[in-house]
């Protein structure tokens, strides 16, 4: 009787300790959970290599008047900087040069602020992509035969002066009587088309040999397009007399058909046109 006993205790504890027989269920379960469990290293995202661009940036400041202006070097990782010319100048103020001095506004092209020169050419630095080629680095000037107020900043006060000159708004002699908006046609409306659209950027002005010369009295291909932009509005009333002011040999006839102004304006707008068509109707005149 006690050997039996003995035999089904032993059968019991060994019932009990021994591996549970796997299920078709069971065998599913396991295989799921240890395909599920990645080592610490197999779904890290993989970290890119420093990808270093060098910017050559012109510096001046009128608090050191005896120091001469430079370029100074910053060197940025271009994996993790935003893709335009600006996020670069934004980053190096940010986190390695707080004393970098530019113009910047909308950051979308429209307001013009942050235009310089920019690999040689005028333009706006929030639309000029940045060239990953790191072997080439990138050089950036204010715009040029400009004063400078500091850094990349220009003294654009000569500029818009010469704007107001033109009295950029509509001149009436007889302006509706019922005191209600001014009329103008479908028709009418699309000769304004490539010459509202200017931000008065003042890239093309400044890439102008002429206006470079003469300046103090030629007034540009920025300022003579919108000039010419009022005189075929069908509401303005004084376009002879707008023409008029014009009729010197300096103020529209320095232009010289290089037509750097075209090529270098970031809304693709033809400034050099403009300024024919108005040489055209002063000579009818």
């Amino acid at each position: 009787m006690s050997i039996a006993l003995t035999s089904l205790r032993t059968a019991a504890v060994r019932a009990r300790f021994a591996p549970a027989v796997a299920t078709p269920m069971s065998r599913f379960l396991n295989t799921t959970a240890s395909n599920n469990m990645a080592t610490p290293t197999e779904g890290a995202p993989t970290k890119k290599e420093p990808l270093i661009k060098t910017f050559e940036i012109y510096r001046w400041s009128p608090e050191n008047p005896t120091e001469k202006p430079r370029l100074e070097t910053y060197k940025i990782d271009l994996n993790s900087c935003g893709p335009m010319i600006l996020d670069a100048l934004i980053k190096i103020k940010n986190e390695q040069d707080a004393t970098l001095t530019f113009r910047r506004s909308c950051r979308e092209g429209i307001c013009g602020s942050c235009a310089m020169n920019i690999g040689g050419g005028n333009t706006l630095a929030c639309i000029s992509k940045i060239d990953r080629d790191v072997s080439k680095p990138a050089k950036i000037y204010p715009l040029p035969h400009m004063y400078i107020v500091k850094d990349l900043v220009p003294d654009l006060t000569h500029f818009y002066k010469q704007y107001k000159s033109i009295e950029p708004y509509l001149k009436q002699t007889n302006p509706p009587a019922d005191g209600k908006e001014n009329l103008q046609s479908i028709e009418d409306r699309k000769k304004l088309d490539g010459l509202y659209e200017c931000i008065l950027c003042a890239c093309c002005s400044t890439s102008c040999p002429s206006y470079w010369w003469n300046q103090e009295e030629y007034l540009g291909p920025a300022v003579l397009m919108q000039a010419y932009r009022w005189m075929i509005d069908s509401r303005d009333q004084f376009g002879p007399q707008r023409r008029e002011k014009l009729q010197n040999s300096m103020s529209v006839y320095r232009c010289h058909t290089i037509m750097n102004c075209s090529k270098t304006c970031p809304k693709g707008l033809q400034p050099g046109a403009a300024i024919a068509k108005i040489k055209y109707q002063m000579a009818l005149e």
